[in-house]
């Protein structure tokens, strides 16, 4: 009906230009034409105004409606029998629910390029995909970068780079005008997805929660599952026994030949891979022995990229040759200064925080290298600095901070430091620091209570038990490892003397013989 009645209206004053024109027999004057032209290009900016807004305004229902296809194949509930990709796809969900979040938020200047990567289940193949990249577990790695302004531009790059299906998103009704629903500070932007019943039926797909409670009334017991699968650990065991006392061999002789503080891993892999990671090194210390001199005195973690960490550690990147370590080897003297200008920055903010401690949880936030993670430190302590917050000095004393590129709201982790984004209004930061630092202290307090109790209780029932040793996955928090412990001392179990017991979400046996159950196992 618009459309009809502005043409209509354009008609007639076209009418009217050309009615003047045989009147006076003369060209138009030039307030005619212009009017005209006016009119013209209100007419036409009325029309194609909402396509424009249209085209570009996605708000966040929209989006976590656009993205189904990609959190029904990236979600971490299907990679319960796959640990390291579980955790991955957790780590990259938050921080691209972060990255959209942040797009989201009225007024904000930039984001910095965002790294992922996710673990994609091929629930529906791609013929244009090589067959070598689809391994045999059913999943693919998947890694790109995060650079756009915009959400639509973001869940179609998303989408893209996985080789998913974009077509549902250009038939969305996409919302024109301001989003009417504000996400609160703290909300998490990610929604669980709930699809209707029929979606399943008519897809073939099987359906998560049936998939779940199936799984839960089909859950054996500990003793049952320990029963059946006893014979394969302890024969699995046995035959890694000599790789374990190898790499316990191989581990002590190198931190003592190079004089290094330690060696770490950052993933559970197996002993024989370890072994393998400790002979590389072990040969590049006899080839090339001068280029080891700098590594004296440093921690050695075996990763998936090589570079200095945010703690100043020496990071190798497992897939990496030789020549790449004895190149990282060579310029760790020049780390140092940026090591020692890292420790300022952090004091220098803590001083303008009350005294609050800045720490970096490599458990809990993305490895960071060393030249990253000051370049984060130095962006939020030039804010920081131009916005001079007035804080009690050492008022925060004993409480600490971690800093984040890809949230746009602080928040209160359970353990009870406190995740700030780099941009922040300086009254909120203010604010919710001064209103949650008595929760914050009693979480801290109550955190070294639990890690007390949980370490007495590691330490009981491994001795009740005869066990070699007990851990738990990273994933694991104290408020579940401690009613697990519990329970083991007071359960009588066999079988289990000399083995090596894990604390997980589900039950497997390890390639190295290694037992692992789930926190809730069922007596």
């Amino acid at each position: 009906m618009f459309k009809c009645i502005s043409a209509y209206v354009w008609l007639c004053l076209h009418f009217v230009l050309i009615f003047s024109r045989w009147v006076r027999r003369s060209e138009p004057d030039e307030m005619s034409v212009t009017f005209l032209r006016y009119v013209t290009r209100i007419r036409l900016e009325n029309h194609f105004a909402p396509q424009i807004c249209q085209a570009r305004l996605l708000s966040g229902a929209d989006a976590v409606s656009a993205l189904r296809p990609f959190y029904f194949a990236v979600h971490p509930d299907f990679f319960g029998q796959f640990p390291r990709e579980r955790a991955v796809n957790e780590n990259s969900l938050k921080r691209l629910n972060g990255y959209l979040e942040s797009l989201q938020k009225p007024g904000f200047r930039s984001l910095q390029p965002t790294q992922l990567t996710f673990y994609v289940r091929d629930t529906e193949p791609d013929k244009s995909l090589s067959p070598c990249l689809i391994p045999s577990a059913g999943f693919r790695a998947v890694s790109f970068t995060l650079q756009t302004r915009d959400v639509l531009s973001t869940v179609l790059g998303v989408l893209k780079s996985c080789s998913l299906s974009t077509e549902h998103v250009h038939n969305l009704k996409i919302s024109v005008g301001p989003p009417q629903q504000k996400y609160e500070a703290g909300v998490p932007f990610y929604r669980p997805i709930k699809w209707d019943k029929t979606y399943y039926s008519f897809t073939g797909f099987k359906d998560p929660d049936e998939e779940l409670e199936k799984a839960e009334r089909m859950k054996p017991t500990f003793s049952s599952w320990l029963s059946n699968n006893e014979a394969s650990a302890a024969k699995k065991h046995k035959e890694s026994l000599p790789k374990r006392a190898e790499l316990k061999r191989l581990r002590k002789e190198l931190c003592h030949k190079l004089g290094l503080a330690d060696i770490r891993w950052q993933r559970s892999w197996g002993v024989a891979h370890r072994c393998s990671q400790l002979h590389s090194l072990s040969r590049l210390s006899q080839q090339n022995p001068e280029s080891l001199r700098n590594i004296k005195g440093h921690t050695v973690i075996f990763t998936d990229q090589s570079g200095v960490n945010a703690a100043g550690h020496v990071m190798l990147g497992t897939m990496d040759v030789h020549h790449q370590w004895a190149k990282l080897f060579e310029k760790l003297p020049s780390y140092g200064d940026l090591i020692i200008q890292t420790s300022m920055l952090e004091e220098r903010i803590s001083h303008l925080l009350g005294g609050i401690q800045v720490i970096h949880v490599d458990k809990l936030q993305p490895v960071l290298l060393l030249e990253e993670y000051y370049s984060t430190l130095s962006a939020f302590y030039k804010r920081l600095f131009s916005m001079r917050i007035p804080f009690h000095p050492r008022s925060l004393q004993g409480l600490q901070m971690t800093l984040e590129n890809d949230r746009s709201s602080p928040s209160l982790h359970e353990s009870g430091h406190f995740n700030i984004p780099t941009i922040c209004e300086p009254s909120t930061l203010q604010w919710f620091i001064q209103t949650k630092a008595q929760e914050a202290r009693r979480r801290m307090k109550r955190r070294e209570e639990l890690k007390a109790e949980e370490n007495a209780l590691i330490l009981l029932c491994t001795e009740k038990l005869s066990l070699k040793r007990l851990y738990k996955e990273p994933s694991i928090t104290s408020t579940q490892m401690i009613p697990c412990c519990k329970r083991l001392v007071e359960e009588r179990l066999p079988y289990l003397q000399g083995m090596h017991l894990c604390v997980s979400h589900f039950y497997s046996v390890l390639q190295d013989g290694d037992l692992c159950i789930p926190w809730d196992w069922k007596s």
